[in-house]
């Protein structure tokens, strides 16, 4: 199996009261159970070298969520890399989702480590809208500027 190391995903956003709101998520698995700080992402996943990236994001965002991306008015940001040097390429969009109601896609893995048993578990756990600060920490480090370059690119 090919894995590549290019993700696309889409940085949901809204405006509440004039106050910027983003969208992201944390995922699911035993390995994330527990942590918070640094380990959120916005919605996003691997594509392969052939496939339009957009179309991946949205595939993405709706795998993970349960829900479409409404909206066309997307914003290409600037594209991250991760430590692992997987690059993240990603679009803003102004919309709205209920975070209560996310339902994610499931992946399998061994668990717990070399019992050869398989366990299910749902690729994304939860979501949430915060304000700016409160995402920035939340997201993975190499993702928070992403939200730097929304917040520049609406409030220029």
């Amino acid at each position: 199996m090919h894995i590549s190391n290019q993700s696309a995903g889409i940085l949901l956003y809204r405006n509440i009261n004039k106050l910027l709101e983003l969208f992201i998520v944390h995922p699911g698995g035993p390995f994330f159970k527990n942590k918070d700080a640094g380990a959120w992402s916005i919605p996003k996943g691997e594509f392969m070298p052939d496939e339009d990236p957009l179309l991946a994001a949205k595939r993405e965002f709706e795998e993970e969520t349960g829900q479409p991306v409404t909206g066309d008015n997307l914003i290409k940001l600037s594209p991250v890399k991760l430590k692992s040097g997987k690059t993240i390429h990603a679009w803003a969009v102004e919309g709205d989702i209920d975070a209560g109601k996310i339902v994610s896609n499931f992946f399998e893995m061994e668990w717990p480590p070399k019992s050869g048993k398989q366990a299910s578990f749902a690729e994304i756990d939860r979501g949430g809208w915060f304000g700016v600060d409160e995402a920035k920490l939340k997201l993975n480090p190499a993702q928070a500027p992403l939200v730097d370059e929304l917040v520049t690119i609406l409030n220029p």
